[in-house]
């Protein structure tokens, strides 16, 4: 394979950036721009000249053997100061040394992969950690990179592959007498691998929110401070806000963190009966989105007020408590704030607790999959001449879940993960 380099740290200015250099041709690299090449794995202090001799930076130089690197060959690395003229310089000096060229955006993790440092599903967890900006998206992709979906898939395949082994058995040994309960000894372990795989899709929701966001909509009557309310929440002026009823017309949005989790909170029309077809088309559209949000926070405009629509789990306060008298939220005073966030954060959560180990669209696909062919397999086995096609779904299951791992061939779905990656990754 070519050696690639490429800046590994983000760009622009800073303090230090670090450039990677990997494939066969990486130590060499080193040679010729920090003079020798360093122990292995053990950072040390090295003038880096550029082809003519020039120097380019003082920095720490480090080398990792094959086996011991990320992408499963020998790597170089440079940590310079991180000027912009100062990674030009290093970047030149080393696309100068024959057999290296840039790296295109995520071959770095490609070569891990290839070299079985990682699976598909921790090349996408790292792609997550890269992306995280709570701690519950933290969390959630260390969890995966740490290899909790590979312990997953790899239980059900030991399932699976008892349920075929036996099938296996049974079919090259028709002609023998078999156990009177052959069906219910390989039925086990199927149906254990079917009721694992719903709890998976009906935690898809929560994973999936974990990831891209949880969806809060604050909901109410016109003038019942909703607009308000989310500018406090947000500690900015998101909405516009005005004596007049029905000023918000339309959904607004504000990207929030709350308690480590993304939550998207959603300020919608106010609802009412109107005549003005704008603002009716911002009512529906508040609705249906309300409707479709993880959780309603209700906010009434007086304590006789009786909200509509309401779902298990929703959240209902009175609004303008400053002005009404009890237990309440106050975007004016800010009273009832803290509560109303410490309330959102533990609802949002317990939701989370049956969440999935999986996150994408493409694994909740390949779980479906699997499914159809247990169901299928499982359906099949009262009657002996059907374990044939039931050995045979077994195995497209098994493939399914392989295919969530890249254990088989899933080289369509590969460019699209890895250019996902920026170039240094």
């Amino acid at each position: 394979m070519d050696t690639i380099v490429a800046l590994a740290s983000a760009r622009g200015r800073a303090g230090v950036a670090v450039v990677r250099v990997s494939g066969p041709e990486a130590w060499e690299v080193c040679r010729r721009i920090a003079g020798d090449v360093p122990p292995v794995r053990r950072a040390s202090l090295r003038s880096l000249r550029d082809p003519d001799g020039g120097l380019i930076d003082q920095a720490l130089v480090l080398v990792f053997e094959a086996e011991a690197s990320f992408t499963g060959e020998r790597v170089c690395e440079f940590q310079v100061h991180g000027g912009v003229a100062v990674v030009a310089a290093l970047l030149r000096s080393c696309l100068a040394v024959p057999g290296v060229r840039g790296a295109e955006a995520g071959e770095y993790t490609r070569r891990a992969f290839f070299a079985g440092r990682l699976d598909l599903t921790q090349v996408e967890a790292l792609a997550d950690l890269i992306e995280a900006e709570t701690e519950a998206q933290r969390l959630q992709a260390l969890a995966v990179l740490e290899g909790s979906t590979a312990a997953f898939v790899k239980a059900l395949r030991e399932d699976l592959m008892q349920a075929r082994a036996m099938l296996e058995a049974a079919l090259d040994f028709a002609d023998q007498e078999l156990p009177e309960d052959m069906t219910q000894l390989v039925d086990a372990p199927l149906l254990r691998v079917e009721a694992a795989l719903r709890a998976q899709i009906a935690g898809r929701r929560s994973a999936e929110a974990v990831r891209d966001g949880f969806e809060v909509a604050i909901i109410g009557r016109v003038n019942a401070g909703k607009s308000s309310l989310l500018n406090a929440l947000a500690g900015r002026e998101a909405a516009l806000t005005s004596s007049v009823a029905g000023t918000t017309r339309d959904v607004i949005e504000v990207r929030m963190d709350i308690g480590g989790l993304p939550v998207t909170l959603i300020d919608t029309a106010g609802l009412r009966e109107t005549q003005d077809e704008i603002e009716s088309i911002g009512i529906a559209r508040g609705r249906d989105r309300a409707r479709a949000a993880d959780l309603r926070v209700f906010l009434k405009d007086s304590p006789d007020d009786q909200p509509e629509g309401v779902q298990d789990g929703d959240i209902i306060l009175q609004g303008k408590a400053d002005i009404w008298a009890g237990v309440g939220v106050s975007a004016k005073t800010g009273d009832g704030i803290a509560d109303l966030l410490r309330s959102v954060e533990e609802r949002l959560r317990q939701g989370m607790r049956q969440s999935s180990v999986f996150s994408r669209e493409r694994h909740f696909h390949q779980i479906q999959l699997a499914l159809q062919h247990v169901g299928r397999a499982r359906a099949a086995l009262p009657a002996v001449a059907g374990w044939d096609l039931a050995c045979e779904d077994v195995r497209s299951a098994q493939r399914c879940l392989d295919g969530i791992q890249g254990a088989v061939d899933v080289e369509d779905v590969l460019g699209r993960i890895f250019s996902s990656f920026c170039i240094g990754k």
